[in-house]
């Protein structure tokens, strides 16, 4: 059974996760760790937890969910499993991160590629990988069916959804991917997003403005 882990880094406050189970391993999804103590914080729960990284994985690539990729993967020695879609978006990360005042070192080892309807496995538990382009364009988001919760990324918040005016966004794109792989989840899943609290489909089914 899956524990989670929640930290909220940098200045544009996004949220990190930590997937963990029985068997002592974990799965690190967007790290956004951008000063050296935020990088600590993730560091030290990890350890004092005694777990072992076994996976690195972006639900999408903009530089607030990446500014820690570098430090996870050469620490933990991972590579980083993206979208296919989502590398150019991976590049131009440190081009933004001067624009917004927030140089970092950007990720440019190997990586591997998530594919949509595919299965991540940490000992017995599993994450399919549903493919919800629109705030970027090859954002994923990590569902267990067993447990209940979706990990989200930018592509459904509380009330709210991702912003669509960043290149490769598209408004309609995203609504659509809301409605067709979001909203046919139980409305009691849980939605751990990229910014702010967790909600849950029921909920935005019955309050998101932008989905009404």
């Amino acid at each position: 059974m899956f524990d989670i882990q929640s930290f909220t880094f940098s200045p544009v406050r996004e949220n990190t996760y930590i997937l963990y189970n029985e068997s002592g391993s974990c799965i690190v999804i967007d790290p956004g760790c951008y000063f050296d103590e935020e990088k600590a914080a993730l560091q030290d729960f990890i350890s004092k937890s005694s777990l072992t990284p076994k996976m690195l994985l972006n639900t999408h690539c903009h530089l607030d969910h990446v500014f820690g990729n570098k430090f996870v993967a050469e620490t933990y020695r991972l590579t980083l499993h993206i979208h296919e879609k989502e590398k150019p978006v991976l590049e131009r990360a440190p081009t933004s991160g001067l624009m917004w005042n927030l140089p970092f070192d950007n990720y440019t080892g190997d990586l591997v590629y998530l594919k949509e309807g595919d299965t991540i496995e940490l000992g017995n538990d599993k994450l399919k990988i549903l493919f919800a382009p629109g705030h970027s364009p090859g954002s994923v988001c990590f569902y267990c069916a067993e447990q209940g919760f979706v990990i989200g990324g930018d592509v459904l918040f509380r009330q709210s959804i991702g912003r669509t005016d960043l290149p490769g966004g598209d408004h309609q794109t995203l609504l659509n991917s809301i409605r067709t792989q979001l909203f046919v989840l139980p409305d009691d899943t849980v939605v751990y997003s990229g910014h702010g609290e967790e909600t849950t489909i029921g909920f935005e089914k019955k309050y998101n403005p932008f989905l009404r």
